[in-house]
């Protein structure tokens, strides 16, 4: 009888990002990404690897830019 593993259902070449990564892709500094990885708001969702790296979803990256342009233009229709 053969057993067959159950995957969880993940985007397609939902890679993991480098700082580097993540900041070249929002225009911004590494140490912005940095910070942005310990606060409380705007947080990037991060994974903290065993070495101290810290690596980002792409996907969630993803959401993170569409969650702050959400609240962009909702700022902009309460002016």
């Amino acid at each position: 009888m053969a057993m067959t593993a159950t995957v969880e259902q993940m985007p397609i070449r939902d890679f993991l990002l480098t700082v580097e990564e993540v900041a070249e892709r929002l225009r911004v500094s590494k140490d912005w990404v940095w910070d942005h990885s310990s606060r409380k708001a705007p947080y990037l969702p991060v994974i903290r690897m065993g070495d101290g790296a810290l690596r980002y979803r792409s996907s969630q990256i993803d959401e993170f830019v569409n969650e702050r342009e959400r609240l962009s233009v909702l700022r902009r229709k309460r002016r």
